[in-house]
């Protein structure tokens, strides 16, 4: 998703709003937070009930019609109905391996639960929870749920107003859904360092950078 020029330019924005500031921002990009094993089931599930419902019903059509016309019963075997169903469940699986197909199939608020978490799990592995203020910003894009998390330390939590990302947030995702994920990124990282600066101000000589300034990748 990101070239090296890219990497490049969101470690400058980086590098460029932490200066002003004794806060921590660390970018993050992951594909996914969860694998939502079950999406894949309820996808085959649901095109092996429809299969089954659009076979039966055509075998009804068909045998009432033929029977009115005085042609006789005429069913499917019940091997091939089973065997329909049972092609339609593994196709419905696979399709359910897809993101867009998983997005249909699970809901807003779930996924929201899962990049929370993978948010949280991040951030304590990166060391975000170590800096010597409580100053760490965690900015996570997990792309199959195209959506954002933004997690603050304790000190930032404590003085900055609840609601204050929600702006940051919804940027960044359009922007990443009109095709700029680097200018985004880049956007919400300087927005990010304006806000910080405000708070937490840089000391002269009393600034050290405690985490790395690149992109976290994840696969």
């Amino acid at each position: 998703m990101f070239s090296q020029e890219d990497l490049q330019k969101i470690r400058e924005a980086v590098q460029a709003a932490e200066p002003r500031t004794r806060g921590e921002i660390v970018p993050m990009v992951v594909p996914s937070s969860a694998r939502y094993r079950d999406a894949s089931h309820r996808a085959g599930l649901a095109l092996a009930l429809l299969v089954l419902t659009v076979v039966l019903t055509a075998d009804y059509g068909w045998t009432s019609w033929a029977g009115w016309a005085g042609w006789g019963w005429s069913r499917h075997e019940a091997g091939w109905i089973v065997m329909a169903v049972g092609l339609a469940y593994v196709l419905g699986q696979w399709l359910g391996s897809f993101p867009a197909c998983i997005r249909l199939m699970v809901s807003r608020a779930r996924m929201a639960a899962k990049v929370r978490l993978r948010a949280e799990r991040a951030f304590y592995e990166h060391g975000l929870h170590r800096t010597r203020e409580g100053t760490g910003v965690l900015i996570m894009v997990s792309l199959l749920e195209r959506q954002v998390q933004v997690l603050a330390d304790r000190a930032i939590d404590a003085r900055v107003a609840p609601g204050t990302w929600d702006r940051l947030v919804q940027d960044l995702i359009k922007g990443i859904t009109d095709g700029r994920p680097t200018e985004a990124l880049c956007r919400a990282i300087a927005r990010c360092g304006d806000l910080l600066a405000r708070h937490f101000p840089a000391r002269d000589g009393d600034n050290p950078d405690e985490l790395a300034d690149e992109l976290i990748q994840e696969k």
